[in-house]
């Protein structure tokens, strides 16, 4: 093979360096000028839930600490992957964005064989937000009035015969029940519904022994009297029901701590300097008063203390994954 003589070479490099130069340009100009147009926040599900309210309290407080218009896009539908899938297609320059909580970002894809992404890789984690804990309830029709009462029917071998619904398989509600079964260990019987309302009616009527919440959707039925608290799913009590005991306070379910979370995500190759950007904004909503008064509202804690969200995520992945195993609903994939 002929060798090339030193200045041929150095015409080549030359040639490949003035052709480059623009293309890198380019991209260290539009990370600097990062954002100069709208930011849409996707959200997966309809307005007015958890996530929805998530979406646009943040999207509120963003707008001022970015210095662009931010907007919230709700794209519902099974169970919040259509909006996460969205998010995974779009253009990796910052300008799409995902509020997504523990549902579509961790459970989804290890119980639903038509999940094809993999949420802890094709999503770029910008940082938590914050998260709320859920809660046990039971019929005010029914024998099981505290925690030590789950204890002595799991002791009788008598689980079986109660029933606990959840807002549908494969949730972080209905997840927070198996860790119930597993911890004890006992066989509640899940029974999976379409929302809080007919959850609620059966409750009452004693037709469902118990339920699992977030707690924000059930402390109205709990402080009217409908239904009773057996214990919130965190491993602390809440701020925002400090006379709930945590389930984890009775020996037996020391274990249980799930709450759900939710998180600010971006298409996975996003530009660092656009990922140091956003980062740096949440951060700073985080931190604003006014922004944690409203967030507080929604009955969510604020994250102010952010984990290793990567160690995070892979934690969450290893304990559900084990908890759908164990409710022999979890999706093998290749």
């Amino acid at each position: 093979m002929k060798r090339l003589s030193r200045k041929t070479v150095r015409a080549t490099l030359r040639a490949l360096f003035t052709i480059a130069l623009p293309v890198c340009m380019n991209q260290a100009q539009a990370a600097s000028s990062y954002p100069d147009r709208p930011i849409t926040i996707v959200v997966g599900y309809p307005a007015g839930g958890s996530v929805d309210l998530n979406g646009r309290v943040v999207a509120e407080t963003l707008a001022k600490k970015i210095g662009a218009n931010v907007v919230v896009e709700n794209l519902g539908g099974a169970g919040g992957t259509i909006g996460a899938q969205k998010v995974i297609r779009a253009k990796p320059d910052g300008y799409t964005l995902l509020v997504g909580s523990l549902n579509e970002v961790v459970i989804a894809g290890l119980v639903n064989p038509a999940v094809k992404y993999n949420g802890l890789t094709d999503l770029q984690s910008i940082g938590l937000i914050g998260d709320q804990p859920l809660v046990l309830a039971a019929s005010k029709l029914t024998d099981i009035k505290q925690a030590s009462d789950l204890v002595r029917v799991a002791k009788a071998g008598k689980s079986a015969e109660y029933s606990y619904g959840s807002s549908g398989v494969g949730t972080s509600l209905h997840m927070a029940g198996e860790m119930v079964n597993a911890e004890l260990p006992a066989k509640f019987m899940h029974v999976p519904y379409r929302g809080v309302s007919p959850l609620v009616t059966d409750l009452t009527s004693g037709r469902l022994a118990l339920g699992v919440f977030a707690l924000s959707s059930a402390l109205p039925q709990i402080e009217s009297g409908q239904i009773n608290a057996i214990g919130v799913t965190s491993a602390k009590r809440s701020f925002l029901a400090k006379d709930i005991p945590a389930l984890a306070e009775t020996p037996a379910l020391k274990a249980m701590d799930i709450s759900v979370w939710f998180g600010l995500f971006g298409p996975k190759g996003m530009p660092a300097d656009v990922v140091n950007r956003l980062q740096t904004s949440l951060r700073q909503v985080l931190a604003d008063p006014e922004f944690q008064k409203k967030y507080r509202m929604t009955g969510s804690n604020v994250m102010l203390e952010q984990p290793d969200v990567a160690a995070f995520l892979a934690a969450e992945h290893d304990k559900f994954k084990k908890l759908a195993q164990t409710a022999h609903i979890a999706v093998e994939k290749p």
